[in-house]
């Protein structure tokens, strides 16, 4: 299938007549981890599952269509995704980051600059974030929207003052998804993914991805990976391509169910601040009364209370003691994540039932 198509139609025929030899609609699931050569000094382009392996083929090729990439390349995990990228960069490396951020990445971001490995400058804003980015800049990392404060910044903005001081751009695009947003035609350089949620859409697939256009970068990221490892099992690859099936689908439910919602919770005597883009599935507020958090978690039927984002289960977490708990509580406070904040993850329920959960446990 050409790029020509829209993304609808290339999502539904992820992997589909991609076995030439049986004419299988589905992607077949390759489970060997080893492959035969058909004569001396050939190979079938497949030879060990850690380089390279069908299944995971067929997803990549997928994913870098969907993200207008020329490559992808899937990992076991969302940090594993992150950290095979950073550990190709030089030692002493500058990297510009957006303050709000995924409290694992920060955690990571943290070790390596007290290892002394890079050095992070962190900004708030858009503004700042362009008035920081200099000559003596190797990176620009940020989340748009950020996790949890859903902040936007203009990545096409961003990458113009990057690239004029010769920093590539990275964007971590899972809130998003390519449903909403492709950084790649904006001006990122890599464009990272937590596959684990929207893309794979269904709580049941732990894995990450990178894309890119730079053929220098996915060289060094495909050399990396097969040298270290971090590769996504054939099976959990054919679970992500399945869940990708439905992905716009998924995301045009969850945006839906969530402005209605947002329109709810804009009302609530309980509800002291709204953080929504008006677009996607996720949300944040804050309560008027945070002693009255764990009452508010613990009355939820249809909202779960757990930690993850994407599926079509909604989610209720509460950054300040689960996905952000490694953020000291003096910063995370400094840029407006304070502990009266709540975040959902809109799943694909009935909007009714998800708003009458919150009235139940925000008007008691």
């Amino acid at each position: 299938m050409t790029d020509d198509y829209k993304l609808e139609t290339i999502l539904a025929h992820a992997g589909v007549n991609t076995d030439k030899t049986t004419g299988a609609l589905i992607a077949p699931l390759h489970f060997s981890t080893t492959y035969q050569h058909p004569e001396f000094g050939q190979s079938t382009g497949f030879d060990y599952t850690r380089t390279k392996n069908p299944t995971r083929a067929v997803l990549e090729e997928t994913l870098a269509k969907i993200e207008k990439a020329d490559h992808a390349l899937v990992t076991a995990s969302g940090m594993a995704a992150l950290v095979l990228l950073f550990n190709g960069f030089p030692a002493g490396s500058n990297i510009v980051a957006a303050r709000d951020l995924y409290g694992g990445s920060f955690r990571w971001f943290n070790e390596q600059e007290a290892r002394g490995r890079f050095s992070f400058t962190y900004t708030n804003r858009e503004d700042e974030m362009i008035a920081a980015i200099s000559d003596e800049t190797d990176y620009v990392y940020l989340e748009t929207p950020t996790n949890p404060l859903m902040i936007e910044f203009d990545i096409k903005k961003i990458a113009q003052a990057a690239h004029a001081h010769g920093a590539k751009v990275i964007v971590d695009n899972t809130f998003y998804s390519p449903v909403y947003q492709n950084p790649i035609t904006l001006g990122a350089d890599v464009v990272l993914h937590s596959a684990t949620k929207y893309l794979s859409g269904h709580n049941d697939v732990l894995a990450g991805v990178l894309m890119t256009s730079d053929k220098d970068i996915y060289d060094k990221l495909f050399y990396d990976q097969n040298t270290t490892g971090p590769t996504l099992s054939p099976f959990d690859a054919y679970l992500l391509m399945r869940g990708l099936k439905t992905l716009k689908l998924r995301m045009e439910k969850a945006t839906q169910n969530a402005k209605a919602i947002v329109a709810y919770l804009e009302q609530s005597p309980a509800v002291k601040d709204v953080l929504y883009t008006g677009k996607g599935g996720m949300i944040s507020f804050k309560v008027a009364d945070e002693d009255r958090i764990p009452q508010i978690i613990n009355g939820l039927q249809v909202f779960t209370f757990a930690e993850s984002l994407g599926g079509i289960e909604s989610l209720i977490t509460y950054p300040a003691t689960q996905t952000h708990l490694d953020i000291p509580a003096e910063v995370r406070h400094s840029y407006g994540l304070t502990d009266d904040l709540l975040r959902l993850s809109i799943g694909i329920e009935d909007a009714e039932d998800l708003i009458n959960d919150l009235k139940t446990v925000l008007e008691a």
